[in-house]
């Protein structure tokens, strides 16, 4: 939270310092994925507060439960199972199946892609802590996981869950999202670029609260002596860098807002 700070100073021989503190509160609020591309840990990073939007529909075939890792010098897609998926649950409704034999293949995989990395070592134990956990829902899995990198990363940012924060399962759209930054006092909303179609500045600003857009910066790191493949899953980072590194990477970005608009950022 930035804290703005105005002194003003009295007439004649009495000086009086008033100190007038304007808080600036940013919010960002995004589904929970699986390990999700460094984009989305920018997005945690930068704000003062972190909504995981839990009560949503789940997105059948979207990438909520899968993401792309690196093999061979290609990408490749791991997943988690889900229990009979479906769009008609929200994704805190949503159950894994939780295979002890598959979560053991699945780490399989990511250790014959990454064992030579320069940083497994230090990464794998972390991916096998949130990998064998026994949570069968898929937000709760979601959250622990989010938690873990976070903490991996240093990443301070205070993280709630949408359905224990409101209740507010009748709003759709922008109203839902307006209605949380009421909720938590954030008068600037942070959404990542892929939103730039679904958010008004608009309507935000009709109620007080300043819309941006985060817009990741051309991130590139050694991927073993392949032609780099950008916006991988986190673990794909995570084991070719440092956290110093990887700290660095969560500040390059930009932010698009309604000063500096183009509508051609995509």
């Amino acid at each position: 939270m930035q804290e703005l700070s105005v002194i003003l100073t009295g007439k004649s021989n009495i000086k009086e310092n008033i100190i007038r503190e304007v808080l600036v509160m940013k919010l960002g609020i995004m589904q929970p994925y699986f390990f999700p591309y460094i984009g989305y840990w920018q997005l945690i990073n930068m704000v003062d507060k972190y909504v995981i939007f839990d009560d949503v529909h789940y997105i059948k075939n979207g990438w909520i439960n899968k993401n792309k890792i690196l093999m061979h010098g290609k990408e490749t897609i791991i997943h988690l199972q889900i229990q009979k998926a479906s769009q008609n649950k929200l994704i805190n409704e949503t159950n894994l199946v939780v295979d002890l034999k598959y979560t053991h293949k699945l780490l399989k995989t990511i250790k014959h892609c990454y064992t030579k990395s320069p940083y497994f070592n230090d990464v794998f134990p972390l991916l096998e802590n949130i990998l064998n956990q026994k949570e069968e829902n898929l937000a709760e899995y979601l959250k622990f996981l989010i938690l873990k990198i976070c903490e991996y990363l240093n990443i301070s940012t205070n993280i709630v869950t949408s359905s224990l924060l409101c209740n507010n399962k009748n709003l759709k759209g922008h109203d839902k999202i307006i209605d949380i930054c009421k909720l938590v006092g954030a008068n600037e909303y942070i959404n990542s670029i892929g939103g730039t179609s679904l958010y008004s500045f608009d309507e935000f600003s009709r109620n007080g609260i300043k819309l941006s857009f985060l817009k990741p910066g051309n991130i590139s790191y050694k991927q073993f002596n392949h032609a780099f493949i950008p916006n991988l899953s986190i673990i794909d980072v995570l084991m070719f860098n440092p956290v110093h590194a990887i700290r660095e990477f969560l500040n390059n970005y930009e932010l698009i807002n309604e000063e500096n608009v183009n509508y051609d950022i995509q």
